[in-house]
């Protein structure tokens, strides 16, 4: 189906451009959200005597997204979750959390504009975008941790996990060394026979 375009929209085109586009993708998502008018000569007139007025009120609503995206850009989230030895977390971070995040401090998301290729699941220091605007998008980072000081431990640069291997791995050499050396668990003094 050919459909003029009312704001740019990713991988397709910009305002004003006749694109050809599946018969679903125009009618379920397009047309219904007013992305797009069907491209015949009525819509076509129809769009050209309003063009002007639809590139101002794309142009405010640019302007408002880029306002907004302003407080949000490069601002970060703490967000506790539980999560395996590894670093796997038990679940997954959506779009969902990453909204509810950005409502407690005070920010206003919707989930729709939240983009995340694929769910969260591990800890550490994740960026996700934001698409406030087909032509603003911001970023900010979640740093998705199993508590608070984890979570300050990441926010300087530490790497948790590996952290916690090499603790780990020092605390085994020690208790080793402590085990040849006859510390604990030997048997050193005099017993009494009776």
């Amino acid at each position: 189906m050919k459909v003029i375009l009312l704001e740019r929209v990713e991988g397709w085109g910009s305002l004003g451009d006749i694109v050809t586009v599946k018969d679903g993708y125009a009618r379920n998502y397009l047309l219904p959200r007013a992305k797009a008018l069907r491209a015949n000569n009525a819509s076509l007139k129809a769009f050209e005597a309003q063009r002007a007025e639809i590139e101002a009120r794309n142009a405010k609503a640019r302007e408002a997204a880029g306002k907004s995206g302003e407080k949000l850009d490069g601002s970060s989230y703490i967000l506790i979750r539980q999560a395996g030895e590894s670093g796997q977390l038990y679940g997954s971070v959506a779009a969902r959390d990453v909204v509810d995040a950005i409502t407690a401090e005070g920010g206003r998301v919707e989930r729709s504009l939240v983009v995340l290729d694929k769910p969260i699941k591990t800890l550490g220091m994740h960026e996700v975008k934001i698409r406030l605007h087909p032509e603003v998008t911001v970023t900010v980072t979640l740093n998705i941790a199993r508590s608070a000081d984890e979570a300050e431990r990441q926010a300087r640069g530490e790497n948790i996990i590996s952290s916690q291997f090499e603790e780990d791995r020092l605390s085994a050499e020690e208790a080793a060394a402590d085990l040849l050396d006859g510390g604990a668990g030997s048997q050193a003094g005099d017993y009494d026979e009776h």
